[in-house]
C-alpha cells in the first residue's frame, strides 16, 4: 500500500510539474482577459513621466477593448494590465518585473519610464523569456546586448539628431556641411553624439567643433565663440532641457549666428517662457508630434489621439503617452499573427512586425530597437513680440506639415 501511495504520489508530482512548465510558456489569460505587467514610476523623480506613460497605456487599452479586443483563435478577448509604482529606482523595477513574473504569474510585460530603469528590468525579462514591448527606453545600449525578448516602439537615442544632419545636407543642395556639436557627458547624450558621428560619415560631413558641456549646464560660451570664430552650417546640442535652455539663452547674448540650431529636450513652450521670441527657428528633436500624417485603425490620426487624450486626461499628450500607446497596438498585433498565447510564438511575431500607427511605423531590427520610424524635427516659431510660440514640425520632409526656415535670420535681422 505504501509503494502504490509512493508511486501515485511521485505520478502526481511529475503531472503538476508538467503542467506547470507546459502554461508558463503561455501569457496569463483570465477567462476572456490578457493580463499584461507594468512597473511605473508613480513616485520619485521621474513620476510625471511615469503618469504620462501610465496614460498612454490606459487609453490604448481602453480603445482596443471597446474595439473588440484581441482575437486569438476565433475568440475576442481584452486587455488588462497589472501595475506596481517603482518608484522611479531601478532596483526596485528589477524587483517588480521578478514579482509580476513570479509572483502574478504575468507572461507579457510593458516597459517603465526611461533607458535607466528599462536597463533593470530587461535582464530579467530575457532570463524567464518573457516579452517586454517597451516605449521609453532609448539608449543604444539597450540594443546591443543580444536582448532576444525586448522590443522599443521609439527610435533609439543614436538617431535623435542625425536628422539634423541629414536636413542641413538636404538644405545644402545635397553637399556635405560642417557640424559643430556640445553635449552633456551622461549616457543618453553620448548616445546621441555617436548618431552624429554616423551621420556624419555616412553624409562625408565634417565635425569642426566636438565640445563637452559643463557637468552644471550653466555655461557653454566657450563653445559658442569657437562657432563664432569657425562658423559652422548647423550646431547641435543636448544637454537635457537645462542644456538647451543655456544654449538658447547665451546664443541671444553674444549674437551668434548659425544657419541651423537643433537640440534635445526642448520645446516651444519652456523655450518662449524662458526666453521669448530669442528661441524662434531652433530646431527640437521628439519622438512624436500630434500633426504627423501616420494613421491606424484605432486612433485614426495624431490630431485624433490629441482629442482622445485631452478628453481623457485633460492635457494635450506628450510624446511619452503616444508612443505608450502605441506599444499596446503592437502587442495586439502581435497576438493575433501569433494566433496563440505561446511565449516563443509572440516573440517571434513581435520581431516581424512591420506596421504603420498614429504614432508612427514600427519595424524592429534584431536588436529589437525600432528602425522605421524617424525622430522628428519641429521648429520653434513664434508670434511678432514673442509672447506665444508654436512648434512646427519641419523633418522628416515626407512627413513635415511645415515649411523650415533656413538659414536662421541672423540677429541683426531679427
Amino acid at each position: 500500500m505504501n509503494n502504490l501511495k509512493k508511486i501515485f504520489i511521485t505520478f502526481l508530482s511529475a503531472l503538476i510539474l508538467t503542467v506547470a512548465n507546459t502554461s508558463s510558456s503561455f501569457a496569463k489569460v483570465e477567462g476572456d482577459t490578457i493580463v499584461l505587467g507594468a512597473a511605473i514610476s508613480l513616485t520619485g523623480k521621474y513620476s510625471s513621466n511615469g503618469v504620462h506613460t501610465q496614460n498612454g497605456y490606459n487609453l490604448a487599452v481602453e480603445r482596443i477593448n471597446s474595439m473588440g479586443g484581441v482575437k486569438v483563435k476565433g475568440k475576442d478577448y481584452k486587455f488588462k494590465i497589472v501595475y506596481y509604482d517603482d518608484e522611479s529606482n531601478s532596483g526596485r523595477a528589477a524587483q517588480l518585473a521578478e514579482r509580476l513574473i513570479k509572483q502574478d504569474g504575468v507572461q507579457y510585460m510593458l516597459g517603465p519610464y526611461s533607458s535607466g530603469l528599462t536597463k533593470a528590468m530587461a535582464p530579467v525579462t530575457e532570463k524567464y523569456k518573457i516579452p517586454m514591448v517597451e516605449a521609453n527606453g532609448a539608449s543604444r545600449s539597450l540594443f546591443t546586448k543580444g536582448y532576444k525578448y525586448l522590443f522599443a516602439v521609439l527610435a533609439p537615442a543614436n538617431l535623435y539628431l542625425d536628422v539634423a544632419v541629414d536636413l542641413a545636407v538636404e538644405k545644402n543642395g545635397g553637399k556635405p556641411v560642417n557640424i559643430a556639436m556640445a553635449f552633456e557627458q551622461d549616457a543618453f547624450s553620448q548616445d546621441v553624439r555617436l548618431g552624429i558621428l554616423d551621420a556624419a560619415k555616412r553624409t562625408k560631413s565634417k565635425i569642426v567643433i566636438d565640445d563637452k558641456l559643463p557637468k552644471e549646464l550653466n555655461d557653454m560660451a566657450a563653445t559658442l565663440a569657437k562657432v563664432k570664430a569657425v562658423k559652422p552650417d548647423v550646431l547641435v546640442v543636448s544637454g537635457h532641457t537645462k542644456g538647451a535652455l543655456t544654449a538658447v539663452k547665451q546664443i541671444a547674448e553674444m549674437k551668434v549666428d548659425v544657419p541651423m540650431l537643433a537640440m534635445t529636450h526642448c520645446d516651444a513652450a519652456k523655450l518662449s517662457k524662458q526666453h521669448g521670441k530669442k528661441a524662434e527657428y531652433a530646431l527640437c528633436a521628439s519622438q512624436w508630434h500630434k500633426t504627423l500624417s501616420y494613421t491606424d485603425a484605432f486612433f485614426k490620426d495624431g490630431m485624433t489621439y490629441d482629442a482622445d487624450f485631452k478628453k481623457a486626461f485633460g492635457y494635450a499628450p506628450p510624446y511619452q503617452a503616444a508612443e505608450s500607446s502605441a506599444a499596446l497596438l503592437v502587442y495586439k498585433d502581435a497576438f493575433e499573427r501569433a494566433n496563440d498565447f505561446n511565449t516563443k510564438k509572440v516573440r517571434n511575431a513581435l520581431a516581424k512586425t512591420d506596421m504603420q500607427t498614429f504614432y508612427g511605423n514600427i519595424k524592429f531590427a534584431k536588436g529589437g530597437q525600432n528602425v522605421s520610424k524617424p525622430m522628428v524635427l519641429f521648429q520653434v516659431i513664434c508670434n511678432s513680440d514673442g509672447s506665444k510660440c508654436e512648434n512646427k514640425v519641419v523633418a522628416p520632409t515626407k512627413w513635415a506639415s511645415a515649411a523650415l526656415v533656413h538659414p536662421t535670420p541672423s540677429w541683426s535681422k531679427r
